[in-house]
């Protein structure tokens, strides 16, 4: 997703990773890391690198969602995903410390680990004796405290093998059997980029999926005309399927699951040990049939990842016919960010279900 600007310059966002970390930041260089923020690798004065996520564009409070979502995702340790190290943002809470069970990340290691970083460099965590890296300043107003960002654990990449897509399918089936308390939450909203969707909690998941993603999608992506004449009006009828108790267009009920929440084969990264690691979360308790149709929207992995989620965690009857109901959702939203390149999709997607 593009369109992030840099978050309050590179000066300013290395003295205020160097007062969050508690140490200099020797190098600060740009690397690819999505569309909606600028990312760098930062290199500390003691050689110890971590990754670092900036924009200007940024949702208050979005950073700080996301490391409690990675948090929350840690906890079954189903799959691995990079620690938190420091949160700048506007509504940043005390932080949570790692996964139960889960190392601490700014431990010294104990021997090389792949796809964890760099064993002989200093631990990438504060200091010690330095202010909480997670909390927000508590004598600066938001507007004062200089760019919002998110440092995470740096993680060393590799080539990805049928046992990297295997261990994924596997580590999902997991993941989502963790469950959740409800349908959203545990905000009231969810930060994607410089959208806030609503979140709020729902009873069961077609009133939420019609109530707090496809409408309220539907209408930003409608008024920004991204949407091809009769989109619109299609997703309300889809709604109202998803409402009925006697429709089945959701399949059968299903627990909330634990989700990802926004897993395109670009959130699946594969450490130098091919273990895959989940990025980029933005997560909330849902169906879990989501994160599986959104795997398969952008390209992704292959179908033995698929087959492997099956054999720990068989689909229910119809899982197939519901994939392009799942998508329709992110492609609602990228029609709301990019525009109407993603229209004609989303009308494609409809088809089967109005």
């Amino acid at each position: 997703m593009s369109g992030g600007r840099r978050g309050g310059g590179a000066d300013a966002l290395a003295a205020a990773l160097a007062t969050a970390l508690g140490r200099p930041v020797a190098e600060l260089r740009p690397i690819a890391g999505g569309d909606l923020n600028d990312a760098y690798r930062a290199t500390l004065v003691d050689g110890a690198r971590v990754f670092v996520k900036t924009s200007a564009d940024a949702a208050p409070g979005a950073y700080a969602a996301e490391a409690a979502g990675l948090r929350w995702l840690a906890e079954p340790a189903a799959l691995p995903l990079p620690a938190p190290l420091a949160v700048a943002d506007d509504l940043a809470p005390p932080p949570a410390g790692p996964a139960p069970g889960a190392p601490d990340p700014t431990a010294p290691p104990a021997g090389p680990a792949s796809g964890a970083p760099d064993p002989t460099a200093p631990p990438a965590g504060p200091a010690p004796g330095a202010p909480d890296p997670t909390a927000p300043s508590p004598d600066a107003a938001p507007a004062e405290r200089g760019p919002r960002f998110l440092v995470l654990e740096w993680i060393d990449s590799g080539p990805a093998g049928a046992a990297t897509d295997e261990a994924l399918g596997r580590g999902l089936a997991r993941l989502h059997a963790a469950g959740a308390p409800t349908f959203g939450g545990p905000a009231d909203t969810l930060a994607i980029g410089p959208l806030a969707l609503p979140n709020e909690p729902a009873a069961g998941w077609g009133a939420f999926y019609a109530d707090r993603r496809l409408l309220p999608l539907a209408r930003r992506a409608d008024e920004r005309g991204a949407l091809p004449p009769g989109t619109r009006a299609a997703v309300d009828r889809l709604a109202a399927r998803l409402h009925d108790p006697a429709d089945d267009v959701a399949g059968p009920p299903e627990p909330p699951a634990r989700l990802h929440g926004d897993l395109w084969g670009g959130n699946v990264m594969t450490g130098a040990d091919g273990r895959p690691w989940l990025i980029d979360p933005a997560a909330h308790g849902g169906h879990r049939e989501v994160d599986l149709a959104m795997l398969r929207l952008f390209g992704g992995p292959s179908e033995r990842t698929f087959a492997a989620y099956a054999e720990v965690a068989p689909l229910a009857d119809g899982a197939a016919d519901r994939i392009a109901l799942w998508q329709l959702a992110p492609l609602l939203l990228h029609a709301a960010l990019f525009g109407s390149a993603y229209g004609a999709r989303c009308a494609a997607a409809l088809r089967p279900y109005v």
